[in-house]
């Protein structure tokens, strides 16, 4: 710690800081552009200036940019000095020269940094009386709204897309007094992580363009905390409300899962929520009105569950509590795992290789600290993006720390730390059947069969321990592990990272035994397996039998009624086996939110509430439990969480009057008795009857406005609000207006800090963890002690065939997902389907790119555009997974080349 004296008063801070740094985490408020806490500095703005003096005696000082200036011990500094003052409003002056007058219509919406810096600053009069500089706007794609004039030339939002997320279509053109930051021409941004820029852009000039389609100001949302439901990472977000409809979604900070960023697909995938083709009504199918209200569907639903076997189909989009809540309605015998028993086999070897407290799972922040990476099989750019951002923070991070090494530059200088840097990049080997963006930041790339892929992780673990068999592989491949179990020895938090999107359970075995080897007390070695689904893991966890055993059952006995829980089964399973299961069940029940092909086969649908909609826990990747809030009641009483719609129907069938009214912690206290395994997650956080000094907390700001005006249609008297008895969270903008637990933040706000850089008020430190965070319950225990048990059954080399591929999915960021493609600007980024098999294959059979190819999947044809790709191995063939209206495929399985048209 260092003592610096700001204004003559004494203050101890953490050496490495800069004085901007420093001033904010003691709470003293300094106007700031270009600098950002995932970003470092640059000092571009001129806007955080102090004045700092030589000691105590100094009285002329000299005016520095606090955000390039470190901190030494019995630093003098000054924020309040006139000088410093009269610059920082001088310098916003000029800033806002060129800005348009435009606050009441900017999509900023009142979360506006510039609009807070310069309150901050003291400046309120405009006195630039001259034309202002204007650009031409330029269309970025279905996601984002570029609005050039409103740019302060901060810098940040190129720094962001280049240097941080490593985008390489937007870029700053000058000449002359002119600054433009766009792309060389429109078009829709590369860059998965593009939506990051509506809050690093510290102005109007990156904006939602999905919340512009239904605009609200950000103070007019009701807001509540959530989790991304769109892949296993469970990004921490924030939603927001207005009218009855979802409006946005923006980050909300967790310093240990996805910091400050989220994914495109994260970020702008949550319109499902408003989607026309919502479930709204329980349907009872084959009556003159089908559409029925609750009393109708309950006495129905009473008759097929009386005399007769009932089942259950979980989920892995389903929550913790509607899963546990229909295994207690079922019996755990009788409760199925909507997903094919090859994924329950594979998710059931990572659930066993977690539980057995080997290796620590890897978080995000673990990711981003380490200092040597393999990737094993899984292509996460596209199955869990800000899991792949998080590698190349670590790839950059190390690469820098190996430049800082014995100098006495600081880490917070990025400029000159890039400068030093160059091309140099720290340790990854991306090892995946196909092309990744990954690969241009790899030290190692090894494109593979998943088989091939799997000897090579067992021949690094042989390197690494003795105990794993010597595997013969060709001299390329046997250099490559070389060069990565070298590399990986070397490391001191080394994290080995794979998953399921390959469909092959010797992946899974492979990464835990390198992570095992490695687990030396030299090394802090972390392993993360990457999930198909927000809630695979919590589903995996439950041990249950796969679908196909529920498929095996139903064709053997009679007078099954079977309920499907919030699961496309056409999605998980070929169709053949769904519709087997259909016409073998003699009464089927659905709940779900929106209709597809699963709910078309219902006798009796019931809908189900979304993420938005109620309240929830999912397990993410790691086992880590998070709860996800209701941020609306829905205007239609018919829309319900599952699992509550599964507690009625557990009444009725007891015929007994509840004691007691459920809340998601009672689920969670019932999934710990029905599964010891679960242990410890009834407490992941505060229970619906928390209160602060006897408060809820509200989920509208102070300024909320139109409570009385919304409804005035229907009555002019302002209605009494909504009572939400499930959480601590009121539905007014009245409550404790404090500080929060970190999983109950609705949204960041202080007094002057309008707009998300409010976090930094949230924070220990800028940039640090939350005060007093509690970032999830983690359900895998980590035991020190113990022999580490091998996996020695090593599968045999890919063998090539004639008129043969092996199937694999690729996975998109937009499309694969299935919720996600239910909103417009993702559907419109969307690919087409497609047949990707390699240069090699293609030209034994004269095709080129575009030609049509037909090939045969257990008995079922499909005509496919090839798409050619010298990267990918002789005998294997990729066809993109989920997209809609594609079929759900058997993976790693042989299929048939029938005919080709060129």
């Amino acid at each position: 710690m260092s003592t610096i004296y700001i204004d003559n008063k004494q203050y101890n801070v953490k050496e490495g800081k800069n004085l901007l740094e420093a001033c904010l985490g003691l709470g003293i408020d300094l106007p700031y552009f270009c600098w950002h806490p995932a970003l470092g500095s640059v000092g571009a703005c001129r806007q955080c200036a102090v004045k700092v003096f030589k000691d105590e005696n100094d009285t002329r000082g000299r005016l520095v940019m606090s955000c390039m200036e470190n901190i030494k011990d019995g630093l003098h500094l000054s924020v309040a000095d006139k000088t410093a003052k009269a610059f920082r409003s001088q310098v916003i002056e000029w800033l806002m020269t060129n800005h348009p007058h435009d606050c009441p219509v900017c999509d900023e919406g009142g979360s506006c940094h510039l609009q807070d810096m310069t309150v901050m600053t003291g400046h309120d009069y405009r006195r630039f009386h001259y034309k202002k500089r204007t650009y031409t706007n330029q269309y970025l794609g279905p996601l984002i709204h570029h609005e050039m004039n409103r740019c302060i030339q901060c810098y940040r939002c190129v720094r962001y897309y280049h240097d941080y997320a490593g985008g390489k279509d937007l870029n700053v053109f000058s000449a002359h007094n002119h600054v433009y930051f766009g792309r060389e021409k429109d078009g829709v941004l590369e860059s998965p992580f593009s939506g990051n820029l509506v809050e690093v852009c510290p102005t109007g000039v990156f904006t939602d363009k999905t919340l512009r389609e239904h605009y609200t100001r950000k103070w007019d949302l009701t807001t509540a905390p959530s989790v991304c439901n769109h892949c296993s990472v469970g990004c921490n977000t924030i939603a927001g409300e207005r009218y009855g409809q979802l409006r946005c979604i923006t980050n909300r900070f967790n310093s240990e899962v996805n910091g400050y960023f989220l994914c495109d697909r994260g970020r702008f995938g949550y319109e499902f929520v408003n989607s026309a083709n919502r479930i709204t009504q329980p349907i009872i199918r084959n009556r003159a009105v089908e559409a029925v209200d609750e009393v109708v569907v309950m006495d129905h639903l009473k008759q097929l569950m009386n005399n007769h076997t009932v089942i259950g189909i979980g989920s892995a989009r389903a929550s913790v509590e509607s899963n546990a809540a229909l295994m207690q309605l079922v019996g755990k015998e009788n409760f199925y795992q909507g997903i094919s028993d090859s994924l329950r086999f594979i998710q059931k070897r990572i659930v066993e290789v977690m539980q057995s407290g080997k290796v620590q799972p890897a978080s995000l922040q673990d990711i981003q600290q380490a200092d040597a990476i393999l990737v094993l099989g899984e292509d996460i750019w596209n199955t869990a993006p800000v899991m792949a951002l998080a590698v190349r923070q670590g790839v950059m991070k190390t690469a820098a720390h190996h430049v800082l090494e014995n100098r006495e530059l600081p880490g917070w200088h990025d400029a000159a730390v890039r400068e030093l840097v160059q091309q140099e990049k720290g340790f990854l080997a991306n090892c995946t059947i196909a092309a990744s963006p990954l690969d241009e930041l790899s030290s190692s790339t090894v494109h593979l069969a998943p088989d091939d892929l799997a000897r090579l992780g067992f021949a690094i673990a042989g390197r690494l321990h003795t105990s794993v068999p010597v595997v013969q592989l060709d001299s390329n491949t046997q250099n490559q592990a070389a060069i990565i179990a070298a590399a990986l020895q070397q490391a001191k938090r080394p994290v080995i990272i794979s998953g399921a999107g390959c469909y092959n359970e010797a992946l899974i075995r492979a990464a835990f035994d390198i992570a095992v080897a490695l687990n030396t007390p030299e090394h802090e070695v972390r392993l993360a397996y990457v999930m198909p689904e927000c809630n695979s893991m919590g589903l995996a966890m439950t041990q249950s039998a796969g679908f196909e055993n529920a498929v095996l059952r139903t064709t053997r006995e009679e007078n099954i009624t079977a309920i499907v829980l919030e699961n496309d089964l056409y999605r998980n399973v070929p169709a053949h086996i769904a519709d087997l299961f259909f016409n073998s069940v003699q009464h089927c029940i659905v709940f779900d939110s929106l209709n597809n092909a699963t709910t078309q086969n219902a006798d009796v649908l019931v809908p189900a509430a979304t993420f938005a909609e109620g309240d929830g826990t999912l397990v993410n990747y790691e086992g880590r439990a998070q709860r996800f809030y209701q941020v609306y009641m829905p205007a239609n009483k018919n829309i319900r969480e599952s699992w509550k719609w599964l507690q009625k129907m557990e009444e009725i069938r007891t015929a007994q009057t509840a004691e007691q009214v459920y809340h998601p912690e009672d689920l969670l206290v019932m999934c710990e008795r029905l599964m010891p395994q679960f242990a410890g997650i009834a407490g992941a956080v505060p229970h619906h009857d928390f209160r602060i000094n006897g408060q809820a907390l509200p989920r509208a700001p102070h300024r909320y406005s139109g409570r009385t005006a919304i409804l005035a249609n229907l009555a002019v008297s302002e209605p009494k609000p909504k009572q939400d008895n499930d959480s601590p969270f009121t539905f007014t903008m009245e409550g404790y207006s404090g500080m929060p637990p970190s999983p109950l933040i609705p949204f960041f706000w202080r007094p002057g800090w309008n707009s998300i850089q409010a976090v930094n008020k949230y924070q220990q430190e800028p940039g640090g963890a939350l005060r007093n965070e509690q970032a999830g319950t983690l359900l895998f225990e980590y035991k020190r002690d113990g022999e580490a048990v091998y996996f020695k059954d090593i599968p045999e080399a890919f063998m090539v065939r004639k008129d043969k591929w092996l199937l694999f999915p690729q996975y998109h960021v937009f499309g694969s997902e299935e919720l996600s493609a239910y909103s417009k600007g993702v559907g419109e980024l969307s690919p087409e389907p497609y047949l990707a098999i390699s240069s090699r294959d293609a030209d034994q059979l004269g095709l080129v790119d575009g030609s049509l190819v037909t090939i045969k999947v257990f008995e079922q044809a499909y005509e496919l555009p090839v798409a050619t790709n010298m990267l990918i191995p002789n005998g294997v063939a990729l066809m993109p997974a989920g997209l809609q209206g594609m079929p759900a495929m058997n993976w790693n399985a042989w299929v048939q080349v029938m005919s080709v048209k060129l």
